[in-house]
């Protein structure tokens, strides 16, 4: 299993390979190569690869899979449009003592689910705070996320946390995104440039948490908010709650300063696609903030860990704050 020093000395990297690009292992190291110049661009030692994000269409070799095996490393393949379509990690899948608990853990116990909740809320607050706006939307956002940290701590039945979550989410966006001409959420439906790129967004802070919850060996399935369901990874679900802010945070400020803008996009069919062109760009802003907060996540999730198989209480569960 990993420890502190080890985030602290290996790194995430994160690999386009949509044009002309392509991986090999020579000498213990990864290559990344030029296909159609025919010249190494990168030399990476795997002793220094944390997790490896693959974007493109590459041929993953057994060499490959041996070296990620032997260095315990996530490997992460994603189409051009930011879909998983390949991950691998058997880092601590043996700890079935983890699993165990996991199976075993009652449904209805509110406990975790609050301690999720209550944290993605506080920095959806804390979000709108640093706006520093005093329009109307905002206030009202500030106070109704007030007043639901309070009611998510008395909340006595799922339902109910459920329907507070979805209602502040609701207001947040509305107000987080206000100059931003915001129509609604509208996940996957590439209704416009926002929530394409609030899509892509989440799925690459989806992939990275994912990445770091192997580490430790949880079923990735068997999730204590999100409840089953068929092939969702529930636990990851959860977990990703707390960071949803980063992306949110980092989307608002590239289309405020025109980093991001709806130009980016082609629409077809009636949905707004990414441009191929601009898939490296928007790639590096959200790996950039989630890189930043390296050594932050696995001390989160260690922490989660170390809570869960010791059955600790509420309060020492971890929290995240933007």
């Amino acid at each position: 299993m990993f420890t502190h020093k080890d985030i602290e000395y290996r790194s995430v990297f994160v690999v386009n390979c949509i044009e002309n690009k392509a991986l090999r292992v020579e000498s213990g190291a990864l290559l990344l190569e030029d296909t159609e110049e025919k010249k190494t661009l990168t030399k990476l030692p795997f002793q220094k690869i944390l997790a490896l994000f693959v974007i493109g269409h590459i041929t993953v070799t057994t060499a490959l899979i041996d070296k990620c095996t032997r260095y315990g490393i996530p490997l992460v393949v994603m189409k051009p449009n930011f879909r998983p379509v390949f991950f691998f990690s058997i880092t601590a899948e043996a700890n079935y003592l983890l699993r165990q608990k996991q199976y075993e853990l009652d449904k209805n116990d509110l406990t975790i689910p609050k301690v999720l909740v209550t944290n993605k809320i506080r920095n959806q607050l804390r979000a709108l705070e640093k706006t520093r706006l005093k329009t109307e939307s905002v206030q009202k956002a500030k106070e109704q996320c007030s007043i639901a940290l309070q009611l998510v701590s008395e909340a006595t039945d799922y339902d109910t946390i459920m329907g507070l979550e979805g209602r502040i989410a609701k207001t947040f966006f509305s107000a987080y995104f206000e100059q931003l001409n915001w129509k609604g959420r509208c996940p996957r439906a590439k209704t416009d440039p926002i929530n394409v790129t609030l899509d892509i967004g989440y799925t690459i802070l989806f992939n990275y948490i994912e990445a770091f919850v192997r580490l430790f060996g949880f079923d990735p399935y068997i999730g204590v908010y999100h409840r089953l369901w068929f092939k969702r990874k529930s636990l990851i679900c959860d977990l990703m709650e707390p960071y949803r802010c980063l992306i949110d945070q980092q989307i608002r400020k590239a289309f405020n300063t025109k980093q991001c803008k709806p130009e980016d996009f082609n629409f077809i069919k009636n949905e707004y696609v990414l441009k191929n062109e601009k898939n490296g760009e928007y790639t590096k802003m959200f790996y950039d903030v989630l890189i930043e907060h390296k050594s932050e996540v696995f001390k989160y999730v260690r922490d989660y860990y170390r809570c869960f198989m010791q059955r600790k209480s509420i309060s020492h569960y971890p929290q995240f704050l933007i």
